[in-house]
């Protein structure tokens, strides 16, 4: 008499594979049984079935998984939506640039089609990369700078409301799902590329982005005071200098409230903020963000991509004339230069005889103020940079008007 097969293991003996649960039908994989017939196979019609051993526990069938979704509405895969997001994402970054700069050359061209083609075979991709990064880096620090400050401000205030009142800010949702250290990558690129003017107005915001309250800084009162007297003791040995300059200048109200009053605001920034304000001011914030950036990004499409120089034109002996514009290509035959006032102009090579580099009206200064051999106008990029190499003297033929 033989025994039925078994197998060994590390717990003992392993019982025969199940041909069926007793007393009913056997489960399928979304719970609903069959016959038994249909389960044992040619065993059941034998009548002979393996009995499950007493001292093995019966797993339960699983419960059917049962997807509550509204009637003609497509349930996506999270996979699958990560997917969409990631693609969405990357043809935004490629194609938000390609946008701006093809709008920049229509710009600058004048909206004429000719001389945007000109520009389009002339220009290569990497002046325009170039051109859209030191303009646009500004505008997108910006964005990203209000929209994580308010966020956060938004999302500490709706936490104190009633859960399920009203769907959450979308500043605040943007602010919950971001990352830290891209809200601090985006303070670091504001850092270097604000000027040193509007760099005061990162304290609030980063107290704002952070919730960083002046109990955070220590749970008693005295080393508290201590802490910020410290703080503010520091930022007005920085700015004390420049605040002496914009007094005695008599004319510079705007620079004295960019550096006196973000300090004083940053003590006060963090939420929460009262219930019946949360909505109306993160409606207002969105409008007024969106609007700002679409200002600001008026700069980034009309900002040349090509230096703007004087060249001196005329023959050996005789009359000499200066074209004020920017040169677009030259060939052994012609100089192409896009006037300033308007206009494709072909210079002989042979006719040309001096060019010199100019400033555009945007880059001359209209403050007379330095923050320790620093000019207010200037970022911190730009600050190292003329440390490097100090601005040359202005060309008397870039004063001449065209």
């Amino acid at each position: 008499m033989s025994a039925a097969p078994t197998a060994t293991g590390g717990d003992g003996p392993v019982p025969p594979p199940r041909t069926s649960v007793p007393g009913g039908a056997a489960p399928t994989i979304d719970g609903t049984a069959v016959a038994p017939s249909s389960v044992d196979g040619p065993a059941a019609g034998a009548g002979r079935e393996v009995a499950w051993p007493a001292a093995v526990p019966v797993a339960e069938p699983a419960e059917p998984v049962v997807a509550d979704v509204e009637p003609g509405r497509v349930r996506w895969d999270p996979a699958e939506r990560r997917a969409r997001a990631s693609q969405s994402f990357w043809t935004a970054v490629v194609g938000v640039p390609a946008i701006f700069s093809v709008l920049r050359l229509g710009v600058e061209a004048g909206g004429e089609l000719q001389t945007t083609l000109l520009l389009v075979a002339n220009v290569g991709p990497v002046n325009l990369l170039a051109g859209f990064l030191t303009t646009a880096a500004r505008l997108l620090s910006t964005g990203l700078v209000a929209v994580f400050a308010l966020g956060a401000v938004l999302a500490v205030s709706a936490d104190r409301l009633p859960p399920g009142t009203r769907r959450r800010p979308l500043f605040a949702r943007w602010a919950d799902i971001t990352p830290a250290w891209v809200v601090l990558a985006s303070f670091l690129l504001a850092l270097i590329t604000w000027p040193l003017l509007y760099l005061p107005l990162l304290l609030p915001a980063f107290v704002a982005a952070f919730q960083l309250r002046p109990g955070r800084l220590h749970e008693r009162v005295v080393p508290r005071l201590l802490l910020v007297g410290a703080l503010l003791a520091g930022y007005g040995w920085l700015m004390l200098p420049t605040l002496r300059q914009a007094v005695q200048q008599g004319d510079e109200w705007l620079v004295l409230a960019l550096i006196v009053v973000p300090p004083l605001l940053a003590l006060f920034i963090a939420g929460p903020l009262p219930g019946m304000v949360i909505r109306p001011l993160a409606s207002v914030t969105e409008v007024a963000v969106l609007a700002t950036l679409v200002w600001a990004a008026v700069p980034v499409i009309s900002t040349p991509v090509l230096p703007l120089t004087v060249t001196t034109v005329g023959p050996e002996s005789g009359p000499t004339e200066d074209v004020r514009g920017h040169v677009v290509t030259t060939d052994d035959v012609n100089m192409v230069i896009l006037q300033e006032r308007g206009g494709v102009r072909y210079v002989p090579v042979d006719l040309v005889r001096a060019q010199v580099l100019c400033p555009s009206e945007e880059e001359l200064p209209r403050h007379q103020l330095r923050i320790h051999d620093f000019h207010v106008e200037d970022s911190l990029l730009e600050g190292m940079g003329r440390r490097v190499r100090p601005v040359h003297r202005i060309d008397a033929a870039c004063r001449t008007p065209a």
